[in-house]
């Protein structure tokens, strides 16, 4: 079997000529000691079986965040027959960094020149063929979105491995520098190393620690004689010997583009247009602004809609259901726990909130505007210790907290993970949405429900500020790739929607079906009477709220939608306006939205951040929402809630 890895720089179109090449033969698996996740499925091709992998994105072997570290130990230790580089055509110059250093460790290399009809709207004319002689490999231009070019990258690695071609002509730095290589590559050649001499005297000479370790288990006079040659190249450019050696590689990316790339002048359209606009220091917050608020808005009132008709089916099929089998304790239980309770509290209340909001999120996704949200809230997340990127998880946060703690990698250290992932945990997820609107929105008015997002954005903050100032460690600065806004493919939107979707369908409907039953046989033999009276001093005498909803709670950490459909199972109704009053819909809604994340987003923390880290967090979400609702009940009772 041939193994193909895909690596590029972030949002190049990697993931999209995977899921092209591999379709549903996917599985997921962690790199050993790291709970960066890898992507890989099958592939058959002119009789030929292919493995590939889909490597997180990597902007240069000198890394940072530990997604490129992992990426960079996969091409190095597993050495897969053949990488597939993708890089953005229309921003050439700042990919071929990495795409020189690739070289210089392989020469079974083929170039993806994806999105190459943004390189033309902008007025960039790319000779294919030039670029592919410099460079040595075959280079195949691309738009991975369209299914152009997907085809010919394949056979182009399938013959690379059938050649197996010689090393192609060296990139030449500098003459003090490269006088410098050349010493410690005849030097490296009278060892046996598992990497290129080249390749290892330049990494030797940029201080790479785990090529410094290899020399040194080896012969520590490599060691010596690459700390001299790199202190003189600093004493000759006056910096350090990396810095030098970056610089020299970004004239040479700079040299081929000049000699590759022709531009013509066009004329701005519309998407450029919008491009300013969403980046721009005042409009551009007016449009983040007008979005968010336009998700919410949509959301609410499209689900609002699909809830009352589905509410008004389910009605209708249970007057039929009970004049046709009659009522008893056993129609009861099949009824409320199986039907009502569970697939109506599934599909009726939950799904017309959750399919509207991660259709919007795809649309946001796949046009690249959610890096502009980050590059125009960078400023605000300094605040709290955190830079731009970090908007990005707290973003996802409102589909599901669980790929904003798997999204907090991005982030490069320890202490922004741990801050980025406790802050997108305080978040309202999809499931929490449903509470929300479903609950206070609904029957408390829209204002109401968008006041509740307001202040879960000043207490994220607010927790923020506070535990930012406890951790250990300063934050660092944005660097971070913004790609060019693109009309999303609605092939892509749709699927993307359909895997989150049918995520919950397959998860969380048996969970609430199961749950759903479990709760009405309890409480037709009594025996959730027992456990809400153990709760009340809680539930009814700090939260004002009805006992039965002690063992909603319970069952929320489940999942948080779980505390509606079973607050409607155990109410017997889900119109709450007629059996709870405004102050009880808002103390509950308030109490859901910040207490402890369901168990997928604890495991996430878990896998994350350790044990210890989750448990904290969790401890501290549980007695912060009790501690907030007690609060809220009192001042709404004072204020006349």
């Amino acid at each position: 079997m041939l193994r193909f890895a895909l690596a590029g720089n972030a949002n190049v179109g990697k993931s999209v000529i995977f899921n092209a090449l591999t379709g549903l033969d996917q599985h997921v698996g962690n790199w050993p000691g790291k709970t960066v996740e890898l992507f890989s499925g099958k592939l058959h091709f002119e009789n030929q079986e292919i493995e590939i992998v889909d490597l997180p994105g990597i902007y240069s072997f000198d890394t940072y965040s530990m997604e490129e570290e992992v990426t960079r130990e996969y091409i190095i230790s597993q050495k897969p027959d053949v990488v597939i580089n993708v890089v953005d055509a229309s921003a050439l110059e700042r990919n071929l960094y990495f795409t020189l250093q690739l070289l210089e460790l392989t020469p079974n290399v083929v170039l993806v020149l994806n999105q190459m009809d943004i390189a033309e709207r902008r007025g960039m004319q790319i000779d294919v063929r030039k670029l592919a002689e410099i460079l040595g490999v075959p280079v195949v231009p691309a738009v991975a979105v369209r299914g152009a070019g997907i085809v010919e990258t394949i056979k182009a690695a399938v013959e690379v491995t059938g050649k197996r071609q010689r090393m192609h002509g060296e990139f030449k730095f500098g003459h003090e520098v490269e006088k410098r290589i050349r010493k410690l590559t005849l030097l490296l050649q009278k060892y046996s190393i598992p990497y290129p001499p080249r390749f290892m005297a330049i990494r030797l000479l940029e201080k790479d620690l785990q090529m410094r370790k290899l020399a040194e288990k080896i012969d520590r006079n490599i060691l010596t004689a690459a700390d001299i040659l790199a202190n003189e190249i600093a004493e000759i450019h006056h910096e350090a010997c990396e810095a030098v050696i970056s610089a020299e590689r970004y004239a040479v990316c700079a040299e081929i583009v000049r000699r590759v790339v022709r531009k013509r002048t066009v004329r701005r359209k519309n998407i450029e247009f919008l491009d300013y606009i969403s980046t721009h220091r005042v409009y551009g917050y007016l449009l983040l602004g007008g979005i968010i608020a336009g998700i919410f808005t949509f959301v609410f009132y499209t689900g609002s809609l699909i809830a009352a008709g589905m509410e008004n089916f389910f009605e209708w099929l249970g007057s039929g259901y009970f004049a046709r089998f009659g009522e008893s304790r056993t129609t009861r239980i099949i009824w409320d726990g199986l039907v009502a309770g569970g697939i109506g509290g599934a599909l009726g209340v939950v799904l017309p909130f959750v399919l509207p909001f991660y259709v919007l999120l795809a649309i946001l996704e796949q046009s690249g505007y959610l890096a502009r949200a980050a590059f125009l809230m960078d400023s605000l997340m300094h605040r709290i210790g955190l830079h731009g990127k970090a908007f990005i998880p707290l973003v996802l946060g409102y589909g599901c907290n669980v790929p904003a703690c798997v999204g907090c990698r991005i982030m490069e250290t320890e202490r922004e993970r741990t801050l980025a992932a406790f802050l997108s945990t305080l978040v309202p997820c999809s499931a929490r949405t449903v509470v929300i609107l479903g609950v206070t929105g609904i029957f408390m008015g829209i204002h109401w429900a968008i006041a509740l997002y307001a202040f879960n954005l000043v207490v994220v903050f607010g927790v923020g500020k506070i535990i930012s100032r406890l951790l250990p460690g300063t934050g660092t600065g944005l660097i971070m790739e913004i790609p060019g806004l693109r009309v999303p493919q609605p092939l892509v939107v749709l699927k993307q929607t359909w895997f989150r979707v049918k995520e919950f369908l397959v998860i969380a409907m048996p969970i609430i079906m199961a749950g759903s039953i479990a709760i009405v046989v309890l409480d037709t033999y009594g025996v959730l009477g027992h456990v809400n009276a153990a709760l009340s001093p809680l539930i009814v005498s700090w939260l004002g709220l009805p006992a039965v909803v002690g063992f909603t709670l319970i069952f929320g950490v489940l999942r948080k939608e779980l505390t509606v459909v079973m607050l409607a199972v155990f109410l017997g109704t889900a119109n709450f306006a007629a059996v709870l009053s405004p102050l009880q819909m808002l103390v509950f809604t308030v109490v859901v939205m910040f207490y402890v994340p369901c168990v997928a987003t604890i495991a996430a923390l878990v896998r994350e951040l350790g044990w210890k880290k989750a448990i904290a967090i969790t401890g501290f979400e549980i007695g912060f929402a009790l501690l907030l609702g007690g609060i809220i009940f009192r001042v709404g009772l004072i204020a006349g809630v």
